[in-house]
This record gives C-alpha cells, sequence and structure tokens, in this order.
C-alpha cells in the first residue's frame, strides 16, 4: 500500500474504501471484509444513509483487537443543511456516534452549498439557503474549532472549484488538507493538480472509475464508459490488469489518493491490488489523451428551477 505523507507526520493510504451507493445490509460486511484484506481507509458520509452499519463493522473489528485506531484513516463529510456554525460540531458528533468512534482523521465540507436546517435534500427554492447567507468563512471556523477540540485531527472541502479553494485559503487559520473532487480520464483537473501539489492540499479522486453504479436519475444519456474504453482495455490486456486497476494505478501515479467503492470480495481484493501496480510512462502518456472535461457527478441536482445554484457557479 502507497502512503502519503501528511502534516505532523501522519499517513494517509493513498487507496481507501468508498461507500457511497453500499446499501444497508451489505456496506458492514463489505468494510469487514476490506480491513481483513488491509484497508485502513474508509471514507464515509451521512448523506449516504449507511454510517451506523460502517459504525459497526469498525466498532467490531476495533473491540475484537482486528485493527487498532491508530493505524485507520476515517474520512467523513458535513452534509448541506448544517453549514450554520451553530450545527457543525452537532453534526460531527452525530457522525462520531455513529461511526462508533472518538476522533476522525479528516472532516470535510461536502459541497460549497447549503440547505435549510433539517432539509436532507432540497424539492422547493425555499428550501435552499443562498451561498452568501452562510459565508464559507464562517463554516470553516467552526471546523477549526472541532481540531482544536480533539474530535478531527484534519479538515478539508470536497467539490471546490480551484478559485473557491483559493478564497478559503487565503482566510483560513487551519489550511484544508484536502479537495476530494470528481477526477478520472475523462476530467482530469491539471490546473487543480498543478495548484494543489504547490501549495500543499492533496486532492482525492472520487468516481474513479466513472461511478456507472450511481441512480439513474443522475446519469446522462448515452455517457461514455471508462471501464471499457478502448485505450484502457488495450493497456489492461497488454500489463494482464484489469481496466479498473488500470484506472486506479494511473490516479495513484499522480499522488492523488483514490477512493473506489465495491461491495464484492473479489472486486476488493482487484482494486486494493491496485495499490502496488504501476504502469509505463507510455500507458500514462496514452490515458492523458483521454481529457474531456466531462463530469459524471456534475451537480445539476442542486440546480433545480428557483435554486440559488447553478453548474457553471459550481465549477466556475
Amino acid at each position: 500500500m502507497k502512503y502519503i505523507p501528511v502534516a505532523e507526520n501522519h499517513t494517509i493510504p493513498a487507496l481507501g474504501l468508498g461507500t457511497w451507493k453500499s446499501n444497508k445490509g451489505e456496506v458492514a460486511t463489505a468494510v469487514s471484509e476490506a480491513l481483513k484484506i488491509g484497508y485502513r481507509h474508509i471514507d464515509c458520509a451521512p448523506i449516504y444513509m449507511n454510517e451506523q452499519e460502517v459504525g459497526t463493522a469498525l466498532g467490531t473489528a476495533l473491540q475484537s483487537g482486528a485493527v487498532q485506531r491508530e493505524e485507520l484513516w476515517i474520512t467523513s463529510k458535513l452534509w448541506n443543511n448544517v453549514h450554520a456554525k451553530k450545527h457543525v460540531r452537532p453534526a460531527l458528533e452525530k457522525t462520531l456516534r455513529e461511526l462508533q468512534l472518538d476522533y476522525l482523521d479528516l472532516f470535510l465540507i461536502h459541497w460549497p452549498v447549503h440547505f435549510q436546517p433539517n432539509v436532507m435534500f432540497p424539492r422547493r427554492p425555499e428550501e435552499y439557503i443562498a451561498p452568501a447567507d452562510i459565508p464559507i468563512g464562517e463554516t470553516w471556523q467552526a471546523m477549526e474549532t472541532l481540531v482544536e477540540k480533539g474530535l478531527c485531527r484534519f479538515i478539508g472541502i470536497c467539490n471546490f472549484n480551484l478559485g473557491r479553494l483559493q478564497e478559503l485559503k487565503a482566510q483560513a487559520r487551519i489550511q484544508p488538507l484536502m479537495n476530494q473532487i470528481e477526477l478520472h480520464p475523462y476530467l482530469q483537473q491539471v490546473e487543480m493538480l498543478e495548484y494543489c501539489r504547490a501549495n500543499g492540499t492533496l486532492l482525492t479522486a472520487y468516481a474513479p472509475l466513472g461511478s456507472g453504479d450511481r441512480p439513474a436519475g443522475m446519469k446522462k444519456a448515452d455517457e461514455p464508459s471508462l471501464l471499457n474504453h478502448p485505450t484502457i482495455l488495450e493497456i489492461a490486456a497488454k500489463q494482464r490488469f484489469t481496466s479498473g486497476q488500470v484506472l486506479l494505478a494511473w490516479a495513484l501515479s499522480r499522488g492523488t489518493v483514490v477512493i473506489p467503492k465495491s461491495i464484492n470480495p473479489g472486486r476488493l481484493r482487484e482494486n486494493f491490488a491496485a495499490a502496488d501496480l504501476s504502469l509505463d510512462p507510455d500507458d500514462i502518456k496514452a490515458i492523458n489523451t483521454l481529457e474531456a472535461g466531462f463530469r459524471y457527478v456534475d451537480g445539476s441536482f442542486f440546480a433545480s428551477p428557483g435554486s440559488p445554484y447553478s453548474v457553471a457557479g459550481l465549477w466556475g
């Protein structure tokens, strides 16, 4: 397993297990199996609606001594309806209870989008809160307090475009460790990658395999497949890797953290093995030519009529 250095002599496993789209009744088994295989990085979020079950698996593993807490890197996120300063700590405390943990390794603002309290996902315009009504600096100050109280070791963001990341860094007392964004050969985000390398922010790649199992309502007609792209298939055949392993090895070669999701034991092992695989420079060059500016998760679900948010506003 590759580890990436972070501040204060900590390291983060470069390959983790994503839990988005892992259903109740399945995710605890998947997490338990992943820990047996050797995964030590688990990526969670309240909106995935499965943190309690993830916590059951973590609690069992920790109580049995199968793993030690210090070996694990557990990430979770702050959902969009708890961005007001007074709601941030209670939201984290709820996540900690459900995950059966005393602290998180990393706590992320999930989206730069605000909802009214107690609204999990808006159906009407009035259930949104306009961006200016909760300055992101207010939410970030509350996140910084969580680090100072020992409830999480590091803080960061998800789905921030470059300008929004730069704005946050300019006002932060505690710098964001991580920006978790969609990253894959069709959306390589080179400018973001170069900026983060130069300015001490790590990137986590979500949807690294194309997120083919996301809900039908989030899919576009005739969207391109990453796993079946001829270039990826050709490299996989040459290297005797799976297509998924090619995509993960490419992501890891860029110095990004990557969090593929699976509940299938065989696929979990294949994905985990990708952390120790390498691609030839020519393979990497070939994959780099696949850039298409294509997002599988484009945020259009926040841009319903009357919403103060738009796809263009999210990505700049």
